[in-house]
């Protein structure tokens, strides 16, 4: 982007600025205390940072603050440290600045009060002083608008806010971002070592806003939750058939109907003023988009009545607008249609609310018709359940007849942002939904993210009902010239992993990643691919690049008990140039990403043991990575080797390597072959920072299914259905083996996230993963020949194993399911036998379990 930062300018910069700090102080010098640059030095956090938002107070007039480009708002905060009357705010602008923007100041880092609104900015260098006045900790710069000119962000060279501290300690720091009251308070995270490499930051700094608030108090008591919706086909229990019919398919309640990216999310506010001694919930309708018209909104499941099976509730309302002459009209940005009850409809005769009592909400959205856009009008939504004085549940369904139960914290692998149990049989879309607990706007920022995801970058067509949904014009052939996919969900079958590839037969959907011989990092690209081998051409003159599965060598191990299990190691063919370092890996599952992003970098740490200190042969070490568009270092978290530091450098990673798009992350289709220089390119990218933004917003806030450890309350003679055929004992007792096995040692069974991540739904979350999200050396028989980072060939991250279970279903049966990096493992027993070097000791316990501890171990994974 445009710069200037000549000698020249900076000394013009530093001069205007020390005039501009005398004139302050003198004009305030009468004053007990004489006002200061109280910015100097502060801690500061930003909406973006594509340079550090600290360099703007750091008092060095040749750095700066610069926001990712094209986003607006962007905005940047300083935390005076404690409460000060503010006098005068200076803020000296790069070129790319605002033609209009706020000054802000807070003593919560929540609620703002605008200062000054400031408009008429022109594009170029310019210093704006500014007088304010009030009493504030928290000082932000919200920039709304680009000046003319400016095709970039924006960016502040120095930031100065002059005032006088109020006499006191510095305040307490600032409470925690908007969380479940309920859950209990999260325990000190641990410190960070000392020994960090020099460049290190944290992925988000300590004091990030949310992005939306999901539930708050208000300041009477009052609890308030804000519950996102999006459209659905049919109801939660409606199977394919009904219950007492042989079974005819899936239903069609987790399904994504045409149009859904667009004018049909929505969310309710509820207002539950119980918990504060009241005796009145009021509930108003938020629409995202456009206009609504006959919302229909039913509560209480209907437990009265023994028929009651599929659907059905006690009480049944809608939204009234009094604005339109008390119509079910309802408009988005207006807060004007508001339902309310006083008493609890699951009893007879009805009781007084009281907090705990279940009220499972069943909203089904209804467009204003004609339809804006042609597409549907009336739909469902998802059945949520709201426990009073609490909030929104993940549940499940117990007697009488699936009545919604909220799920025991132990079966929440994703904390709050579980999924429910399904009953409609769609296990195979479990790994598609969103996080129980999601804000009303995220969830439109959700369905946006995942139109991207599904996305051919060739036609532009949507991978589902490609006949009925809008084909997204702006994506039209923007495909590169060598590819993998066209689409990101073509790699990652219904958000699962690849396809099963078969011996003779090319690698679909899998990444083949390649370096120079010699590289130590895989920093170095292989001088024929590149970074990795691009399969397929658009150009069918070009040469193939296609690699074949050539075959497996195969050997066997006997169990305890005389079981026999056959191990394949795979073998490849290339049809281009044998690349000098190479590895194959399958596309992994894309749930709980959001919640792994969330962990502190403390939390990871505090798991290292790389001189094996405890003496347990496991030692776990930390991929230390640089950030591609900042150059910060930062802690590797996905990819099978931790490779990648958050899910924006996923996101680009694969838009570039899988299907050459081009991002803000990467630029240029030159990253393919080169990090030299390839990120100097001013164009447009196929993918803009909003629409990158929007894909991590997906991808962050897709919930993982809750542990399918409980059995469901379905009526006498009714079939169950197979994914919650299960039995509770058998996979207690596999947890235990779990655990006496040292499995734990690496697949580390709880973690809690921290308080930064800008998705209030992923904060403070008591998880199960089971991993640590370190690097293990995991023997020679698992390595392959390419290093990444800090992790040698033969090491690798420790995969996550909640959604282990639901792989059968996602991938469409067992015999597609595969794990390990390269997918060369079709069952638990192989898997498991495959771990060596840090993993050998639990391999060993493994291999001398009786039968019937090996299944109880088994029916616990399966249950994740």
């Amino acid at each position: 982007m445009y710069t200037n930062d000549s000698c020249h300018n900076a000394l013009r910069r530093k001069l205007a600025r020390t005039l501009i700090g005398v004139a302050a102080a003198a004009s305030s010098f009468s004053a007990a205390q004489a006002a200061v640059n109280l910015a100097a030095g502060k801690n500061t956090f930003a909406s973006t940072e594509l340079r550090q938002a600290r360099l703007a107070v750091d008092a060095d007039s040749r750095s700066r603050w610069e926001s990712n480009h094209g986003v607006s708002p962007s905005w940047l905060t300083v935390d005076l440290g404690k409460t000060s009357n503010l006098e005068q705010v200076v803020i000296d602008w790069e070129a790319a600045n605002p033609e209009t923007y706020e000054i802000q100041g807070s003593n919560d880092n929540e609620t703002w009060t605008t200062l000054s609104s400031q408009s008429g900015g022109v594009f170029g260098d310019r210093t704006d002083s500014v007088d304010v006045s009030g009493e504030f900790r928290y000082v932000r710069i919200f920039a709304t608008q680009r000046s003319r000119g400016n095709g970039w962000g924006y960016s502040i060279f120095d930031l100065e806010i002059y005032g006088t501290p109020l006499s006191g300690p510095d305040d307490p720091d600032e409470p925690d971002g908007p969380g479940d009251p309920n859950v209990p308070d999260v325990p000190d995270e641990p410190d960070l070592p000392d020994n960090l490499p020099a460049a290190f930051q944290p992925l988000y700094p300590k004091g990030a806003e949310v992005l939306e608030r999901i539930q708050y108090v208000d300041t009477d008591g009052t609890l308030v939750t804000l519950m996102g919706a999006r459209p659905t086909e049919r109801h939660a229990r409606e199977r394919g058939e009904p219950w007492d019919a042989p079974d005819q398919g899936p239903g069609r309640y987790l399904t994504f109907p045409p149009f859904y990216f667009q004018n049909r999310t929505f969310g309710l506010e509820i207002r539950d003023s119980v918990p504060a001694g009241g005796d009145k919930i009021e509930v108003w309708l938020h629409v995202n988009a456009n206009t609504f018209r006959g919302t229909t909104f039913s509560l209480f499941r209907n437990i009265e009545n023994p028929d009651v099976r599929d659907f059905g509730w006690s009480l049944n309302y809608g939204f009234n607008n009094p604005n339109e002459g008390g119509q079910p009209i309802c408009h988005a940005g207006k807060r004007e249609c508001m339902m309310d009850f006083n008493s609890n409809w699951r009893t007879s005769p009805h009781s007084p609310l009281k907090v705990g009592d279940k009220i499972e909400l069943a909203p089904a959205p209804r467009l204003l018709t004609p339809v804006i856009d042609g597409g549907g009008e009336r739909y469902y939504s998802f059945e949520q359940l709201y426990v009073v004085g609490e909030g929104m549940r993940p549940w499940y369904g117990i007697a009488p007849n699936l009545d919604s139960e909220p799920l025991p914290p132990d079966t929440l692998l994703g904390g709050q942002a579980s999924v429910s149990y399904n009953y409609s049989e769609e296990p195979h879309r479990m790994f598609q939904q969103m996080a129980n607990n999601i804000g009303i706007k995220n969830s439109q920022r959700f369905v946006e993210g995942r139109r991207l995801f599904h996305t051919s970058f060739a036609s532009g067509e949507h991978s589902e009902f490609s006949g009925s949904n809008p084909v997204f014009d702006a994506h039209i052939g923007q495909l590169g010239p060598r590819y993998n996919n066209e689409s990101c969900i073509g790699c990652h079958q219904n958000n699962g992993r690849s396809q099963p590839a078969k011996a003779g037969q090319t690698l679909e959907g899998y990444s083949v990643l390649t370096a120079a011989f010699g590289s130590q990092d895989g920093a170095v690209p292989d001088p024929f691919y590149g970074f990795n081998v691009l399969q397929k051409s658009q150009d069918a003159s070009q040469e193939s690049y296609a690699v074949n599965l050539s075959h497996y060598e195969v050997t066997t191990k006997e169990l305890n008990g005389g079981d026999v299990v056959e191990l394949r190691k795979p073998y490849y063919a290339f049809q281009g140039p044998t690349p000098e370092l190479y590895s194959v890996r399958q596309a992994p599952q894309v749930i709980g990403m959001g919640l792994l992003e969330a962990v502190s970098e403390a939390t990871i740490l505090a798991g290292v043991d790389e001189n094996d200190a405890d003496g347990d042969g496991v030692r776990g070490q930390p991929n230390w990575i640089k950030n591609p568009e900042t150059g910060a270092v930062q802690l590797g978290r996905f990819g099978w080797k931790a490779s990648k530091l958050s899910l924006r450098h996923q996101v680009g990673t694969a838009f570039l390597q899988d299907m050459g798009v081009t991002t803000p992350t990467y630029p240029s289709r030159a990253c393919q072959k080169t990090e030299t220089d390839c990120h100097n390119n001013a164009a447009d990218t196929h993918i803009d920072n909003a629409e990158m933004d929007r894909v991590g917003q997906y991808l962050a806030l897709l919930g993982v299914p809750a542990q399918r450890s409980l059995r469901s309350g379905y009526p006498d003679g009714i079939r169950v259905s197979p994914e919650h055929d299960v039995n509770p004992e058998r996979i207690s007792q596999g947890k235990d083996v779990f655990t006496q096995t040292g499995c734990v040692a690496c697949h580390t069974a709880t973690l809690k996230t921290g308080d930064t991540h800008p998705m209030a739904e992923l904060r403070n979350q008591t998880i199960h993963p089971y991993t640590d999200l370190l690097l293990h050396d995991m023997g020679p028989g698992l390595a392959d020949t390419l290093p990444q980072g800090d992790a040698a060939a033969s090491m690798w991250r420790t995969p996550p194993l909640w959604g282990l279970g639901s792989l059968q279903f996602v991938q469409g049966g067992q015999e597609n399911v595969r794990y390990l990096h390269d997918g060369r493992a079709r069952t638990l027993d192989e898997a498991i036998l495959w771990h060596d070097g840090e993993a050998a000791g639990s391999r060993q316990n493994y291999e001398a379990l009786s039968p019937a501890e090996r299944d109880a171990l088994k029916q616990f994974l399966n249950s994740l």
